[in-house]
């Protein structure tokens, strides 16, 4: 019975032990092509997904180009607007300037020129050179028997360049005269009437060499008040005014 017992059993788990693999081998297959599967599927998923972000940075920085075109757009129409309202300005101050003196002179009675001197300037430049100041030194000896007088100073360019730098330009050239003549002189600040033109009025032809060395000039004039030979007094007041 024993012995039966044992053949028994160990023929049944020869049996289990056979089927039991068998199962194993069934559900391997019948897995492994969904192992396959999904992994394909998790790869496609992973590649899908490194193009959306390859699309989003390509799209993210075509964005950001444009945005900084756009930028660089905007500042170079500001910078251009600023430029044209600089040179409208300036053109203003000039005009101003220019009717500011002119009413001074006519507002005075009786203002007539003594004398005047022209000094001229190299290309771009501004300032005086010795002959430029031996003509100022010649000019200023007159001062000292003048009476009631103001010196009007013109300073102007040629045509090259914009007309904000030349307005820029010929004030530089006609405050060098006025410091000169100032502090040489003693010249007190107020009879000074200092005006730069840039290249609005032309003393010569701008196409020649001659003609632009004429224009980038500092005029200045000696105006008085006093000594006018057409200058007539007053008539005295009657008694019956």
């Amino acid at each position: 019975m024993n012995r039966f017992g044992f053949v028994v059993t160990a023929a049944a788990l020869t049996v289990f032990g056979v089927s039991g693999c068998a199962t194993k081998n069934y559900v391997r297959n019948q897995t492994a092509p969904l192992v396959d599967h999904t992994g394909q599927l998790e790869q496609k998923t992973a590649d899908n997904n490194r193009q959306i972000r390859d699309v989003d940075q390509r799209a993210q920085s075509g964005i950001q180009n444009a945005q900084n075109s756009a930028d660089q757009a905007n500042q170079n129409a500001q910078n251009a607007s600023n430029q044209a309202n600089q040179a409208n300005q300036a053109a203003g101050d000039v005009a101003n300037r220019a009717d500011s003196l002119d009413a001074v002179v006519k507002g005075l009675d009786n203002y007539h020129q003594l004398a005047d001197v022209t000094v001229t300037f190299g290309f771009d430049k501004s300032v005086l050179t010795a002959d430029d100041k031996q003509q100022l030194d010649s000019f200023a000896g007159q001062l000292a028997s003048a009476k009631g007088y103001i010196l009007a100073v013109t300073g102007g360019t040629d045509t090259v360049g914009s007309a904000q730098y030349n307005y820029e330009l010929s004030n530089r050239r006609a405050d060098a005269v006025v410091q000169y003549l100032a502090s040489k002189y003693n010249i007190s600040p107020h009879r000074f009437y200092l005006i730069g033109i840039g290249k609005d009025q032309q003393v010569a032809p701008d196409n020649t060499r001659e003609g632009r060395q004429q224009n980038r000039r500092v005029k200045v004039q000696l105006l008085s008040n006093m000594g006018n030979p057409q200058q007539q007094q007053a008539p005295a007041p009657t008694g019956n005014e």
